[in-house]
């Protein structure tokens, strides 16, 4: 999964930029309405001001179209006396974003080159990050859950039982057969910059629910490719390496246990209640659309 979204060659995000909206592969948010942007602007607006800090990072802003709105709606002051930072590990994604905003925001490769250059204090958000990070899946067997791989004529096969990685999803009684994602290098990444961020809060949006939802009425999980718009499951999700994106539904349950040594994290609820919260949006498109998505909003530092 890795290979297949990230390759710098043949992976699905570096090699092309334009699988976003009605002539791509599927839709974001930002494409839809403007109305999560205002939610996101206020509750930038707000955390700024509450942590006193003076950075805003955006990690993996994509095409940029988010980021361009978000600044668009925050208030004049706020925005002149902000600096924006923009973190995207995609070489053609990242020249894009350089092609839109030059220098009126900085660019980094990775979020620890951003917390350097803010002294390691920002306020922080994602819009389906998580996602994009390759997951592990893993099947309930009678005895142990055991992770699932594939052979080399792209055929899935059970592993011999090994140690798990840390996760909710294990803790709950689910029935023989079932199979589960666990975003495990989502996890490896936050350990490798969550001690160096010092002051602020972040914004986690993604499609997913908690760990004791997640699966309702799924035994076979959420793993999934979108190609053109359409939802593919089973064997073709590995079809077609670096031409369809590969995403599995975010435990948002984990992401605060994972967290917790760093953050405070507050009870993740709908993107659709963030969205009237902040934005007080009554766009019933968006609202809906929104409802299958939550955020996470976590504070660091006083």
């Amino acid at each position: 999964m890795a290979r297949a979204l990230h390759d710098p060659v043949r992976g699905y995000y570096p090699r092309n930029i334009r699988n976003i909206g009605a002539r791509g592969d599927f839709t974001t948010a930002p494409q839809l309405s403007e109305a999560p942007a205002k939610a996101i602007a206020a509750w930038v607006a707000r955390a700024l001001r509450e942590t006193k800090t003076r950075h805003v990072i955006e990690i993996g802003p994509g095409l940029g179209t988010l980021t361009a709105q978000v600044i668009r709606n925050l208030p004049f002051a706020t925005r002149f006396r902000t600096r924006f930072h923009l973190v995207e590990s995609s070489l053609a994604l990242a020249e894009h974003q350089k092609s839109l905003f030059g220098k009126k925001v900085a660019h980094h490769v990775s979020i620890l080159d951003a917390l350097q250059s803010c002294s390691g204090e920002a306020v922080i958000f994602s819009n389906e990050l998580v996602d994009a990070f390759p997951a592990r899946v893993f099947k309930k067997t009678r005895k142990v859950w055991r992770e699932l791989a594939l052979d080399s004529l792209m055929k899935e096969v059970l592993l011999p039982p090994a140690k798990l990685p840390p996760s909710s999803i294990f803790q709950i009684p689910f029935e023989e057969n079932q199979t589960v994602e666990v975003h495990d290098a989502y996890r490896l990444w936050l350990e490798s910059w969550l001690p160096q961020w010092t002051r602020g809060e972040m914004l986690t949006i993604d499609y997913g629910d908690i760990a004791e939802r997640l699966y309702h009425r799924r035994p076979r999980g959420t793993l999934r490719a979108y190609r053109l718009h359409q939802c593919l499951h089973g064997a073709a999700v590995f079809e077609n390496c670096g031409h369809q994106d590969i995403t599995a539904d975010v435990n948002f349950t984990d992401l605060a246990d994972w967290s917790q040594p760093w953050l405070a994290s507050s009870p993740s609820y709908t993107f659709a209640d963030f969205i009237r919260s902040f934005a007080k949006s009554s766009d019933s498109h968006i609202i809906d659309a929104a409802a299958h998505f939550r955020v996470l909003i976590q504070k660091s530092g006083g």
